[in-house]
């Protein structure tokens, strides 16, 4: 039984090794210094994700930057869902809205102006008014974690700006 034990995990980790399973690891942008602006609790989150999660390294002057992600919007949004039967709100939608995009100082575009929005439904009872309050910020701390996940996501999958054609001048 003992060498059962001593041989599980030898292999368990050859079959991980045959199926040609690999931890994903860091992620590589495709720029080499980037300029966020802003100092919400989003833009901080993210900047402290980017320091830690790849090459690309985070100036402080966007005329130093190979890229700049820009935001064209950030809305948190509270929507009622239902109501119970005496007319009392008996659930709501949590909305978190993001607008963003990348650019280079001359304005060619990494990543075009894109939106990500995220929902949670959340339950509601009057007689719990304070911890369903914290509840929502919870959610909403939440949500943004999974923002910037996400908008990190994207910051990877980003294409490098294609310069434009330059036509020979000549008859048309």
């Amino acid at each position: 039984m003992s060498r059962i034990r001593a041989l599980l995990p030898v292999a368990v980790s050859l079959l991980l090794a045959a199926c040609g399973f690999q931890l994903r690891g860091q992620a590589q942008l495709p720029f080499q210094s980037l300029y966020v602006p802003g100092t919400s609790p989003l833009v901080v989150e993210l900047k402290r994700n980017l320091a830690s999660a790849g090459k690309a390294r985070l100036v402080d002057d966007s005329k130093e930057a190979e890229a700049i992600l820009g935001f064209t919007g950030e809305t948190r949004e509270k929507v009622i869902l239902s109501y119970n039967t005496s007319g009392r709100v008996s659930e709501y939608q949590l909305r978190y809205r993001v607008g963003f995009r990348v650019t280079d100082p001359k304005g060619q575009v990494y990543v075009p102006t894109s939106e990500i929005t995220l929902t949670r439904d959340i339950a509601f009872n009057d007689a719990q008014v304070l911890s369903k309050e914290s509840e929502e910020l919870l959610l909403y701390r939440d949500m943004q974690s999974d923002m910037v996940q996400q908008i990190l996501r994207r910051l990877v999958a980003a294409k490098p700006p294609q310069p434009e054609p330059e036509f020979p001048p000549g008859p048309l």
